[in-house]
């Protein structure tokens, strides 16, 4: 079932198995935030088992670094707004990625990692990335990194 996100009233819909459940509520607000401010769309989630394709999609362009995800994927979302295609996951272990995708311009193309406010840096990206932070109303201090993507998806 899908689930438009609020970003005023931060719930655990969708994500109540995930031992940082609020946490990850909040990033998933934040996200929805972001989609409202910067191109007045609403941001939708569903589950991530309705639809594996997204899963699949993700999968294809982690493999480009190398990187393979045991965790399980609770939420997922696939939007396309102003010429670019944004894919997210969001897992049970707090981790989220997103994939933002250009359709016209190759310099805007890139994967995205965040951390809920808690968990530790997971072991697959020890060496290869660092994280910033960010203060966030809605989910607390954000860990994230990216990479550009390369190939053609």
């Amino acid at each position: 079932m899908a689930y438009k996100v609020d970003f005023k009233n931060v719930s655990t819909i969708g994500l109540e198995s995930s031992s940082v459940a609020e946490a990850l509520a909040g990033l998933r607000a934040n996200e929805a935030r972001y989609f409202w401010n910067k191109y007045k769309h609403h941001f939708i989630t569903i589950p991530a088992a309705e639809n594996p394709e997204i899963i699949a999609w993700i999968k294809k362009i982690l493999a480009e670094r190398d990187l393979h995800f045991s965790y399980k994927a609770l939420e997922v979302s696939q939007l396309e707004v102003e010429g670019i295609k944004f894919a997210y996951a969001f897992y049970e272990n707090g981790l989220v990625v997103n994939i933002m995708y250009s359709l016209t311009d190759r310099k805007k193309r890139a994967v995205g990692f965040k951390l809920a406010d808690g968990i530790t840096i997971p072991p697959e990206f020890e060496g290869k990335f660092k994280f910033a932070r960010q203060k966030s109303k809605l989910a607390g201090t954000i860990r994230g990194s990216f990479f550009v993507i390369k190939n053609e998806y």
